[in-house]
């Protein structure tokens, strides 16, 4: 109901936010549903409608615009309300040190497919934005990441099983690290993040022009 306050307005925009969250939903879908397919994940369809489409269940697909309009929104509230810009002079080392890390990891775990394809998407993301695209809020949408991780916490711990008899989704031990943030292996995490900078990328790119 937020987005029909009027300070906010945010009805205004549901249209630009479908279009863009699509655009991001594609390619992520299309790995959610190789993924499933070469048995990296899979779901427990005991805690889902039972409906599957192209092998995922409908509950997978609404994730790729639930969550995606709950960050959304959160971040276009966020910059309107505060002022942030202090965060966007942490571009540069938050680039620097995320591709570095991530690229080390990626070296020594190529093996892991969830490991090796999120550490790619991530640099390339990053990369992308920052020396490409040449957007100056990587610092301001990092930062209202990790204010956005409680509820990450939160709900993608009942997923892996943090409070429920068995996990919703499960993952092949062989294609990640097994380093895991109570129930949530980390990947998921960083996963997370490329997908919320992409999806605030489209949604700044198709709302402002």
């Amino acid at each position: 109901m937020a987005s029909f306050d009027r300070r906010i307005q945010f009805n205004k925009l549901f249209g630009k936010f479908l279009l863009s969250s699509t655009i991001v939903a594609i390619p992520f879908i299309i790995w959610d549903i190789w993924f499933t397919a070469k048995g990296v994940w899979w779901f427990d369809l005991n805690y889902t409608l039972g409906i599957k489409i192209a092998g995922l269940p409908i509950e997978e697909w609404m994730f790729f615009y639930c969550i995606p309009f709950a960050c959304v929104f959160t971040y276009y509230c966020m910059e309107k309300f505060f002022t942030l810009e202090w965060a966007d002079a942490l571009n540069n080392l938050i680039v620097f040190a995320a591709v570095i890390g991530l690229g080390v990891v990626g070296l020594l775990y190529y093996e892991r497919l969830y490991t090796l394809l999120t550490v790619i998407v991530t640099i390339i993301t990053l990369c992308y934005l920052h020396f490409i695209a040449q957007k100056e809020w990587i610092g301001k949408a990092s930062f209202i990441y990790l204010i956005l991780m409680p509820g990450f916490f939160a709900v993608n711990g009942i997923l892996t099983g943090s409070l429920i008899p068995s996990p919703v989704v499960n993952y092949n031990p062989a294609e990640f690290l097994g380093v895991r943030i109570g129930t949530i292996p980390v990947e998921d995490a960083v996963y997370g993040y490329s997908q919320f900078l992409l999806n605030i990328y489209f949604f700044k790119k198709i709302n402002h022009g």
